[in-house]
């Protein structure tokens, strides 16, 4: 395993982030504890420090399932990610979004299920359109003065969104975001425009989420074999229009062309790509499978030429951005 610092931080993380949305019973693709733990034992096995959840993600169990897992383990070679600010009680007016008290209930919830005194990067799933910035990061920053949040990060959104925080923390002294979670992958590079680059001038650090294009790039585009995701998550579809129109299809071939070259998986060509890309420190790898874990983290020692990321990158068309809100 590789590791590096997460943004500008002096926090050391694997090249590889285990992302823990497979985790729960809330669709029938996900995992119960004893094949999730089977996974997050083998992930600390092979190095992978890093662990992503959400409060949202199986309604609180995947929290709870990672929290059971690393409790065998040291606590202080780890480091724990969760979201705040998705809809985590429907009946509950004050159930999502990022208000003081929103935030305030989710941390002791998180807290509580993962069994941890302190998360190590809370992030911001989404932007709340109804909270004011400002109150929501001086909650934030007061997470962290109260040593129940060590980093911050934000999600998914505007560019123009995220500068806001940035330079709204800058002007009221509050603590820094340094992490980025968004969606990046080959057949879907709309970040490259603006989110990206702001992230490299502020020394932001990159976690993109989905570097597999939701499965996508894990088997030829023709293949019509049919996943247990793929029957059930309401997200699938736009994902693979999207990456279709965005040239995805000639991606999807020139990583299987490589993949064949390389003599390894189409996964660990996608991957390597990511972890050639500057501005990434980790990509968050989903899985269901240790034997794709295994795979994935073998992918570090891909050595691609500036050619064949050339290669992979030249089919890219613009598309409409996506998945923001």
């Amino acid at each position: 395993m590789e590791y590096t610092t997460l943004g500008k931080t002096g926090t050391n993380v694997s090249r590889l982030c285990l992302g823990c949305d497979a985790f729960g019973s809330s669709d029938p693709w996900k995992l119960d504890p004893d094949d999730a733990h089977e996974i997050i034992d083998r992930a600390i096995e092979l190095g992978i420090n890093f662990f992503d959840t959400a409060n949202v993600y199986s309604s609180g169990e995947s929290e709870q399932i990672l929290g059971d897992a690393i409790e065998e383990y040291d606590r202080d070679e780890l480091v724990i990610g969760t979201k705040v600010g998705e809809t985590m009680d429907e009946t509950d007016p004050n159930g999502s979004g990022l208000s003081r008290k929103a935030i305030e209930t989710e941390i002791a919830g998180s807290l509580d299920r993962l069994g941890i005194d302190t998360v190590d990067l809370y992030q911001i799933h989404r932007w709340d359109y109804q909270t004011p910035i400002e109150e929501t990061l001086r909650t934030m920053s007061d997470l962290v003065r109260r040593g129940r949040v060590r980093y911050l990060g934000a999600s998914s959104m505007w560019a123009y969104q995220f500068g806001d925080i940035i330079h709204a923390c800058d002007r009221l002294g509050m603590d820094p975001f340094v992490s980025m979670q968004n969606h990046y992958t080959l057949p879907y590079r709309e970040e490259e425009r603006e989110m990206i680059p702001l992230c490299e001038n502020e020394g932001v650090g990159l976690i993109p989420w989905s570097p597999l294009g939701r499965g996508y790039l894990t088997r030829p585009d023709t293949d019509e074999t049919t996943t247990n995701r793929e029957r059930t998550d309401e997200y699938i579809d736009e994902h693979v229009s999207t990456y279709r129109q965005a040239g995805g299809k000639a991606i999807n071939e020139r990583v299987e062309e490589l993949a064949s070259d390389y003599g390894v998986s189409m996964a660990q060509i996608a991957l390597a790509w990511h972890l050639h890309k500057e501005p990434v420190d980790a990509p968050i790898l989903g899985t269901t499978s240790v034997r794709h874990l295994e795979d994935a983290v073998e992918a570090i020692d891909i050595d691609l030429t500036s050619s064949e990321i050339s290669y992979l990158e030249e089919p890219y068309r613009p598309v409409n951005v996506f998945r923001h809100e």
